[in-house]
């Protein structure tokens, strides 16, 4: 895979990361749904060297998420891809940082797939949230999205992607 396939590849993959807390089958959960927008920062590829395509990454990515009931929140994204002939993995951190200061930290797993440099690509994600500060201190839930990235402009340094999810959660009672 050359270089800027690769660079493609991981930067629709940190799209995917993208992005959504999803949802969980919990007693008493809460569920919240919402739609994401987020775009590469930076990635960075090695091709591994064994077979034509397959090849290792890190990615950062930024962007917002709109919730069902209106706020709106900052997303950050750190994670390694790893694309081999018809897919990407990709691991990742996700920090949602709300305006009153109030985050929720998740590790998140999924997949990338259709995607050729210059194409969109599609992929879907399952997370596990690790942590909450302020509102959310002691939250536990899980959650899904769905991601869908812009073909490649040759001034971005990765693909820009959209998509939507939901989690459920518990707090701990006040």
């Amino acid at each position: 895979m050359g270089a800027k396939k690769m660079e493609w590849v991981l930067l629709v993959i940190l799209a995917t990361a993208t992005w959504v807390l999803g949802s969980a089958i919990q007693a008493g959960a809460d569920t919240l749904k919402y739609k994401m927008y987020n775009y590469t920062i930076k990635e960075q590829g090695i091709p591994v060297g064994d077979e034509e395509g397959h090849a290792l990454g890190s990615f950062e990515r930024a962007g917002f998420c709109v919730f069902e009931n209106g706020e709106v929140a900052r997303n950050h994204v750190v994670g390694t891809a790893e694309a081999v002939k018809g897919g990407v993995s990709i691991l990742y951190y996700q920090i949602i940082s709300f305006s009153d200061g109030s985050t929720i930290v998740s590790r998140v797993e999924g997949t990338l797939g259709g995607g050729v440099p210059g194409a969109p690509a599609t992929g879907g994600t399952k997370q596990e949230i690790i942590k909450g500060t302020g509102r959310f201190e002691g939250i536990k839930g899980t959650g899904s999205s769905k991601v869908k990235f812009f073909p490649l402009e040759k001034w971005e340094p990765g693909a820009a992607g959209v998509g939507e999810g939901a989690f459920e959660y518990t707090l701990p009672a006040k």
